[in-house]
């Protein structure tokens, strides 16, 4: 018996994607300038961002103030959100340095600890988080994504997956109150 067309369609397109290999925070080792988030998020940051559903459509803008210091070791991200309709919301995360690139990570809202890596210009993590969508709380796996521009500003992608399917988007660009030296 011979197969719909659409299944086999299906069925290619499938094993085509599980091939497909996906960007490794590694392949940005030798790009400049170098990033590393301790340098960059000591002081005082601010951030403007939204939150894009599947289709692009735009659901949420916000603002994030950031007080970013080294306690003991420790890089300390104290985030303070403020969205367009009014709701603020807060979130520390507390980075621990393990070597050169790599960190691991904890926030309040973040239920486990989060590996992080730097190379070159770019940052990236990987975790669960769940976000309150209406009455309804869905957990999603946030693959976020740092870029340092030349000009000092800093480009985080987020991209939001249930069930491997990219289901919203967050973008944000970061720019230091004041200018840190090199």
């Amino acid at each position: 018996m011979r197969k719909p067309v659409h299944a086999t369609v299906i069925a290619l397109l499938v094993v085509f994607l599980a091939s497909c290999s996906s960007v490794d925070v590694e392949d940005y080792t030798d790009t400049e300038p170098r990033l590393d988030i301790a340098e960059y998020f000591t002081g005082s940051t601010r951030a403007w961002g939204m939150v894009q559903d599947y289709s692009g459509e735009v659901q949420r803008r916000f603002t994030v103030t950031i007080d970013g210091r080294v306690e003991n070791g420790t890089l300390i991200l104290d985030e303070d959100f403020v969205f367009a309709d009014g709701e603020t919301d807060k979130r520390v995360w507390r980075f621990e340095r393990i070597d050169e690139h790599r960190w691991v990570g904890t926030a309040n809202d973040v239920e486990e600890p989060v590996e992080a890596r730097q190379y070159g210009h770019a940052f990236h993590m990987n975790y669960p988080l769940d976000v309150a969508i209406g009455d309804r709380t869905i957990n999603f796996t946030m693959d976020d994504w740092m870029y340092l521009q030349p000009d000092g500003r800093l480009i985080n992608r987020t991209t939001m997956k249930k069930f491997g399917l990219t289901l919203g988007e967050i973008t944000l660009v970061f720019e230091q109150a004041t200018p840190r030296s090199k």
